[in-house]
């Protein structure tokens, strides 16, 4: 697997040095800052001309860095949904999530929130790729993401391990401004243009909605997740609940 970009390389470097195997610079680009934690790691890397840094990177925008990296290690969901138990946080459950740019984007601003891990299902859905990767501008490194074979069964056990889990609908859900939320709690957002499943929605504990008071169209799925979240956070924040990784 690639991992491109300043960013992105940067924060696997100094979050998880040993997935690394090798760093490829182009030359004549201001790197340094690449360079001394690589150095610092101990970490191999190559200087490498321009057309061959193109060969290796193709049309991708790498900002003049590219690492090749191990494959990315879901965290096992047993011990996600324990840990989340434990410190607080809520365990976000995507349902048909395909869009890679959008993943990535959610992986980017649970981490900037903190307080959150992603659950992603094997099938219908994006998963940690080297598109998502470069969106997520490192987040990877500062979240849980599990990977669950059957959405269903992932969403039951959270309820059995005591979770009270929301849905995100874009209409007739309770508006979250006013709702008043249990914990410990997990969410699941749907897709934008089939939203949850009703398979997964009858398993719910309650389905919520984010205001609109403009236009009544529909967030992206990456927005309403960022914006789902956030009230989440700052909710947390006022009943005092934790929230590390």
């Amino acid at each position: 697997m690639r991992l491109y970009g300043r960013n992105p390389v940067l924060e696997r470097i100094r979050s998880d040095p040993g997935s690394i195997k090798k760093i490829y610079l182009r030359q004549r680009t201001d790197l340094s800052d690449i360079v001394k934690e690589a150095e610092k790691q101990g970490l191999r890397f190559s200087s490498v001309d321009k057309p061959g840094f193109l060969r290796l990177c193709g049309d991708v925008n790498a900002q003049g860095v590219m690492a090749e990296v191990e494959e990315y290690r879901y965290t096992p969901f047993p011990e996600m949904l324990e840990r989340a138990h434990k410190q607080g946080t809520v365990p976000v459950f995507l349902d048909g999530v395909t869009d890679p740019q959008n993943l990535g984007s959610i992986i980017r601003t649970l981490a900037c929130l903190g307080g959150f891990s992603l659950v992603v299902p094997e099938h219908r859905s994006a998963g940690v790729n080297e598109t998502v990767l470069r969106v997520a501008c490192g987040g990877e490194n500062h979240i849980s993401i599990s990977r669950i074979t059957n959405s269903v069964r992932g969403i039951t056990t959270a309820r059995e391990k005591g979770f009270w889990t929301a849905g995100a609908a874009a209409e007739k859900g309770e508006d979250i401004l006013a709702s008043g939320l249990k914990y410990p709690l997990a969410v699941v957002i749907g897709s934008e243009d089939k939203g949850i499943r009703p398979g997964i929605m009858k398993h719910l504990d309650a389905v919520l909605s984010l205001p609109m008071r403009g236009a009544r169209l529909s967030y992206n799925v990456a927005v309403a997740a960022s914006l789902f979240c956030y009230e989440i956070n700052r909710r947390k924040r006022t009943d005092n609940i934790g929230g590390d990784q």
